[in-house]
């Protein structure tokens, strides 16, 4: 959630730790930077309600206000594909971020680059703790 306020921040104009020629390239001239920004942090949050469905009962039986498919199951392999395919997406994504400190910005105040790295180091630990929560729910429920 924190790294998603910032970027919208970012979207809406304020520089949040960049300088402004730094957030000047980061969002562009056109509508398409904001529109990232925003649309990445949207994405990043249904990801992370989603993956409480790894440990929530409409993770496990589909809840009875959906038309046609309200009480049935969730069929196992529905839950554990895409919650391993997130591992290594998120995992891809999110771990070079353990680099942070060690890479220049040149485009960010020192003050922005502390503060935006506090920001993104809980996404680096995303991967690994989705891994656990996969793991249990598979063996949880094995058929």
């Amino acid at each position: 959630m924190p790294s998603s306020l910032w970027r919208i921040g970012l979207a809406l104009g304020f520089p949040l730790g960049y300088t402004d020629q730094g957030l000047r390239e980061l969002v562009g001239p056109t509508v398409w930077g904001p529109v990232y920004l925003i649309a990445l942090s949207v994405l990043t949050e249904v990801a992370a309600l989603l993956t409480l469905g790894l440990v929530q009962r409409w993770g496990q039986v589909v809840p009875r206000w959906l038309p046609f498919v309200g009480g049935k199951s969730v069929p196992l392999h529905a839950v554990i594909v895409p919650a391993w395919l997130g591992v290594a997406v998120l995992s891809v994504a999110w771990t070079p971020l353990l680099l942070w400190w060690a890479t220049p910005h040149e485009d960010m105040t020192d003050l922005g680059h502390t503060v935006v790295g506090l920001l993104y180091l809980p996404l680096v630990a995303w991967a690994p703790l989705l891994a656990a929560l996969t793991l249990s729910y598979q063996r949880r429920h094995r058929r």
